[in-house]
């Protein structure tokens, strides 16, 4: 297929160089001066689209993902698969598929979850909202990008699981951080505290897999300085989408409400740049 990837930053650039590796030409565009061996850099935002089978988007936030689909839709070529990866908003991924469909486009929102890593290894899960044939029709890609494709429904779909997704990661991730802060405190051995609640009722993929204790667990940023494999200002992000879309539906969420507050707080205080798990010796520098 002849591709374009609008947005090749740290979750684009990967998605699309597997696609690259997998036989698939890849014009590739951000506003970014970047070099990229196999992807065929074009200068302008309408080369990634003109003549395109497919265009994928990765980008920033809703606000600039309606700006780019302002001015990529009426480029696309009729029946063109048009796929946005990012996560946003679920007003602006409808939007999207708005202005996609009344100009004969198909098209899906496919937010994903497995940072960096994930993007590298191929290995993504995607969240997918669209019609029955624009889901069809991405999932070649989807298996290229990653290991799972979940059709979650209707436009905007996709992004309304990622957010829920997320909010749970975000509490689980603060949960499991309290705990071995508490622990700590309290003199236990951290090793043995992931042996019993990792095959107890406490177990979870924040601490089986992604572990905030260095050292223990399968490898995970904690082993490397807390380097973002999913930074915390983006957990952060997706935390104030989940609040958001509470809000527009009256929907409590408490947890998720204290848990953007705690995320707001850390980045405001030396965590933006390191990992989400990093929230782990921030709690333990606190005092009650």
């Amino acid at each position: 297929m002849k591709i374009g990837f609008i947005g090749l930053g740290n979750m684009g650039r990967p998605m699309a160089l597997n696609l690259v590796e997998a036989g698939h030409s890849v014009a590739g565009y951000d506003i970014s001066n970047i070099a990229l061996q196999g992807i065929d850099l074009v200068k302008s935002i309408d080369q990634a689209v003109v003549g395109m089978d497919c265009v994928v988007t990765m980008l920033p936030n809703g606000e600039i993902l309606r700006e780019v689909y302002d001015q990529i839709v009426p480029q696309g070529r009729k029946n063109a698969l048009f796929i946005d990866c990012s996560t946003v908003d679920v007003q602006s991924a409808n939007y999207a598929h708005d202005l996609a469909n009344k100009a004969d486009l198909f098209t899906i929102d496919a937010p994903v979850s497995g940072g960096v890593g994930g993007a590298e290894a191929g290995t993504l899960t995607f969240m997918a909202g669209g019609t029955d044939a624009a889901f069809s029709r991405a999932t070649p890609l989807f298996e290229i990008m990653g290991q799972k494709a979940v059709h979650c429904g209707v436009g905007g779909a996709g992004q309304i699981a990622k957010i829920c997704n997320n909010m749970i990661l975000g509490i689980s991730m603060i949960g499991v951080c309290e705990a071995f802060t508490l622990g700590d405190k309290l003199g236990l051995d951290p090793q043995k505290l992931y042996e019993v609640v990792s095959t107890s009722s406490g177990s979870c993929w924040s601490l089986n897999n992604y572990c905030p204790a260095p050292g223990i667990g399968p490898t995970s940023p904690s082993d490397n300085d807390y380097a973002p494999g999913f930074a915390s200002e983006l957990m952060l992000k997706d935390l104030n989408l989940s609040q958001q879309a509470a809000g527009l539906v009256d929907a409590k969420t408490p947890l998720g409400e204290m848990a953007a507050k705690l995320y707001q707080e850390f980045v405001n205080n030396g965590g933006e740049g390191s990992d989400f798990s990093a929230m782990l010796p921030w709690l333990k520098s606190m005092k009650r």
